[in-house]
């Protein structure tokens, strides 16, 4: 994971890009029942500051890994880049099991 090594060493205060969550009041905003969202919202759309802040907020790279097994959807570009950068396989995400299951059920 050499893209994300060197994380530990932003020292400014990181926060998720607020325009990423935009239909959410983040005054309230609960982090962790939305942790889902919040993951795929920065794999889809996030900067690097929005990587960072998201890796304090979920127990690091590891923890962000783990969310990125949970989350329900995303597009086949964002799922090869999440495969690759954190070391998965397209087997153990669960919006390409979805898909898969959808796909059964629709062809058979």
């Amino acid at each position: 994971m050499t893209i994300f090594d060197d994380y530990r060493k932003c020292e400014e205060a990181c926060a998720v890009s607020p325009s990423l969550l935009w239909e959410y009041d983040l005054s309230d905003f609960d982090w962790w029942k939305s942790r889902k969202v919040v993951v795929q919202r920065v794999l889809e759309r996030g900067g690097l500051r929005d990587y960072y802040a998201a890796f304090r907020l979920y127990g690091g790279i590891e923890g962000f890994r783990e969310i990125v097994k949970e989350v329900p959807s995303l597009s086949p570009k964002d799922m090869n880049f999440a495969c690759v950068v954190f070391g998965l396989r397209k087997e153990e995400l669960r919006c390409y099991t979805r898909k898969l299951s959808r796909e059964k059920l629709f062809n058979s």
